[in-house]
């Protein structure tokens, strides 16, 4: 039976009413640029050079061509979601994932420290992802890991992308060395790379014993009390494809699980230097998964022609998450091309001018936060804002350190909600939860961190950060 009783919209419907949406506003919204220059690779925008140019508003047939052009664009993360899901039901077929979270479950329901610790340990080592690395897209694998095993360990769906996707994206939004925005934004307000490590680290720890607490709360109520989750009905066909007899009569990791963990383990260890040391992307982390497949495949000794097959069949599992990813891709395409994204940051921008320096840091917050609506890309928001919220930092009295945390957390808190964010869509298609119900699920957490991401900008001005 399906989820009838959230009566949630179909995710697709929605993601093209906000297409059709921002097509309106090109209608509305007078078109402006600003002039950019190319500083270290990347195409910054020059402060004062905002004008207004020709209106560009966008029709019907702009809009029925949106999604291929999303596609387009979004051609990256697409191949990167396919090969990651043919990847994935590679390592699946060899049995290793189910033993896997057959040993967990086990160790979970045996030992109270497990019970207590694995939620708190797990979001950490994600969170340490966004705030050291960035990881972002890098989450969308474990959605296949971390889904079926919170069902069998009696919470829901959203538990399983929760510990994922809200510990990795708080720690990218408080993060303390991601090269993606505090590295880019720092950078261009031309500080120290880096600096300002001490409050930093500070606010990675809020933020995400924060998040933390959230999750467990929820977590446990659900343990409790399982119809109260908004995906129980979802959840409940979910669970009739996981064979609960495999945990029960699990005893141990055979030779051929523990070499297929391992080379998994193993790969996960090269994404993090490649990402750091040597600047991965989505190519070389997509080959990288593409090379997993295959290394597991041969270890979990499977046949030729079964890693082929399964390596398909777990890519077409994927092709609606990566339509999704597309049409997500496609609200930003309107926005482009109707020339409305640099008129919302300008006229966002100026009331920054008018408050004590306090409050404009603050207002600062403010303007990220719905500017990332329109630009969920950490380092292209930096490169978008920064160079116009720098000089403006200087006059208004606030520091470029703190205009620098502005952005992050205006960047970072809310693509665990935007349904502009391809990851965030992604995750949720992937996870087969609805949009509508995810985002009144993590509202109260959004609020939370709102409020935190607002009293955060008030000590730098007072200890002079």
């Amino acid at each position: 039976m399906k989820n009838k009783k959230a009566g949630s919209p179909d995710t697709f419907l929605i993601i093209f009413s906000l297409i059709v949406l921002v097509a309106v506003f090109t209608w509305i919204i007078p078109s402006g640029e600003f002039e950019k220059n190319i500083v270290n690779g990347k195409e910054v925008i020059v402060p004062g050079s905002y004008h207004k140019v020709e209106s560009n508003p966008q029709g019907v047939f702009d809009v029925l061509t949106a999604p291929v052009k999303g596609i387009v664009k979004a051609a990256l993360i697409i191949g990167f979601v396919l090969i990651v899901g043919g990847a994935f039901s590679v390592f699946q077929k060899t049995g290793a994932i189910t033993a896997g979270i057959s040993a967990v479950v086990k160790a979970h329901e045996k030992h109270r420290t497990v019970r207590i610790f694995l939620i708190p340990i797990f979001m950490t080592l994600f969170s340490l992802g966004g705030a050291i690395f960035g990881m972002s897209e890098e989450v969308i694998p474990f959605i296949l890991i971390f889904v079926p095993m919170a069902l069998m360990l009696g919470y829901d769906s959203i538990t399983g992308v929760a510990i994922p996707f809200v510990g990795a994206g708080v720690g990218f939004a408080g993060a303390f060395l991601n090269p993606f925005t505090v590295g880019i934004a720092q950078g261009i307000a031309g500080l120290p790379l880096f600096s300002g490590l001490p409050y930093r680290i500070l606010i990675w720890f809020t933020v995400t014993a924060v998040a933390i607490f959230f999750v467990m709360r929820y977590a446990a109520k659900i343990k409790a009390k399982p119809e109260l989750s908004p995906v129980y009905h979802a959840d409940k066909e979910k669970h009739s494809v996981l064979d609960r007899n495999k945990i029960d009569s699990f005893e141990s990791l055979d030779l051929s699980h523990k070499l297929v963990l391992l080379t998994f383990l193993a790969g996960l260890l090269i994404l993090v230097i490649g990402v750091l040391k040597y600047g991965w992307y989505i190519e070389e982390i997509s080959g990288l998964f593409l090379a997993m497949g295959v290394a597991v495949g041969v270890l979990g000794k499977l046949k030729t022609n079964e890693i082929t097959g399964a390596f398909v069949s777990g890519a077409k599992d994927l092709v609606a998450t990566a339509l999704i990813i597309g049409l997500a891709r496609a609200i930003l395409v309107i926005a482009e091309d109707g020339k409305i994204i640099g008129t919302v940051l300008f006229y966002l921008s100026e009331p920054v001018k008018d408050f004590h320096p306090v409050i404009s840091a603050q207002v600062m917050f403010v303007v990220q936060t719905a500017i990332n609506f329109f630009v969920p890309s950490g380092s292209g928001q930096a490169a978008l804002t920064m160079p116009v919220m720098a000089p403006l930092s200087d006059l208004v009295g606030v520091s470029r350190q703190t205009a620098v945390l502005a952005f992050q957390l205006g960047d970072g808190f809310t693509n665990l909600i935007i349904p502009t964010s391809a990851v965030t869509m992604g995750i949720l298609t992937l996870a087969k939860i609805p949009w509508p119900v995810w985002a009144k699920w993590i509202l109260p957490l959004q609020i939370i961190l709102f409020l935190l991401g607002l009293l955060m900008l008030i000590p730098p001005f007072f200890i002079g950060w």
